[in-house]
C-alpha cells in the first residue's frame, strides 16, 4: 500500500500536484496574511504593500537554513575536495550537475563535461562534449587520469532524459568507463544505493554490490556513503550501505 501511494505521489507531482506541499502552504496561510496586515499597518516610504505585491511563499519558515540535508550537498563537497588535493591534468565529468558539482570544479579548475542533451551556453572553463556516455566513442582506452559521474548513471537508459530505453545501460555505462580509465587513474562515481529497485522512468536504486559487479575490472579504493538520515559516512562498510533505503554510495575506482 505504501508503494503504491508512493507512486501515487510522484504521479501528481509529475504534473505539478504536489499534495504535500499543498498542506503545508495551507498550515502557514494564516501566517502569511497575518504579516501581511501588519506589514500594511507598519509601512512608511518606499516598497509598499498592494495587490500586485502578493508573492506568497508558504512553506520556508519552517524548514532549516539551508538545504545541508541533501545527497548532493555532501557529495559535491567530498568528491570536489578530492579532485582539488589530487589535481589531475584532464578531469571529465559525466552528467553530473552543472549548477552543483561543476560549479564547484571551475572555482579552481578546467573541466570537460559530458552529456546526451546538448548545451547552448558556453561556461567558462568548461568544455562540452554532446556524447552517449554509454558508449563513450569520443574517448579511447586507457586515456582518462580522472573521471567523475555522481548521481547520474541510476538515470541511464530510462528514457528521463531523452536517452533511448536500454535496461542495460548502467551495465554498459560501467564497463565503458573502466575501458577509458588510465591505469593508476581515478573513477569518482555515486549512485543511490540501498535496498535495490527500480523507480521507471525517475531512477535506480543500487544494492552496493551490483556496483562492485559491474566493475568488476576495476579495484575499489574507497567507499564513502550518505545514508537515509543525511549523515556522511567516510570508510563506509556495503552492509551498512545495503541497509539504506534511499542512501548515496560514493565509490573511489582505480585500474
Amino acid at each position: 500500500m505504501k508503494g503504491l501511494l508512493a507512486s501515487l505521489r510522484n504521479f501528481l507531482c509529475a504534473f505539478g500536484l504536489d499534495l504535500g506541499r499543498f498542506i503545508r502552504a495551507l498550515f502557514f496561510l494564516p501566517r502569511y496574511i497575518c504579516g501581511a496586515i501588519k506589514y500594511k499597518k507598519l509601512q512608511k516610504g518606499n516598497f509598499p504593500l498592494a495587490l500586485g505585491s502578493l508573492y506568497p511563499v508558504l512553506h520556508e519558515a519552517g524548514e532549516q537554513a539551508g538545504a545541508h540535508q541533501s545527497q548532493y550537498f555532501w557529495q559535491d563537497l567530498y568528491v570536489a575536495k578530492k579532485i582539488h588535493e589530487r589535481t589531475p591534468q584532464r578531469h571529465v565529468d559525466i552528467g553530473s550537475r552543472i549548477d552543483g558539482f561543476i560549479g564547484q570544479l571551475i572555482t579552481f579548475r578546467d573541466v570537460d563535461i559530458v552529456d546526451i542533451r546538448p548545451l547552448d551556453v558556453k561556461i567558462p572553463r568548461v568544455t562540452f562534449i554532446q556524447d552517449d556516455a554509454t558508449a563513450m566513442k569520443q574517448f579511447a582506452d586507457n586515456t582518462l587520469e580522472s573521471i567523475s559521474t555522481l548521481n547520474a548513471a541510476e538515470h541511464f537508459g530510462l528514457g528521463r532524459y531523452g536517452d533511448p530505453i536500454d535496461p542495460a545501460a548502467p551495465e554498459k555505462f560501467a564497463q565503458s568507463l573502466a575501458r577509458v580509465l588510465k591505469p593508476d587513474g581515478v573513477l569518482y562515481y555515486a549512485v543511490p544505493c540501498g535496498v535495490e529497485r527500480l523507480c521507471f522512468n525517475a531512477h535506480r536504486i543500487f544494492a552496493p554490490q551490483t556496483v562492485l559487479d559491474m566493475f568488476g575490472a576495476l579495484k575499489l579504493v574507497k567507499l564513502s556513503a550518505i545514508l537515509d538520515d543525511f549523515t556522511f559516512v567516510e570508510d563506509c562498510s556495503i552492509e551498512l550501505l545495503a541497509q539504506q533505503k534511499f542512501g548515496c554510495g560514493i565509490f573511489e575506482f582505480t585500474k
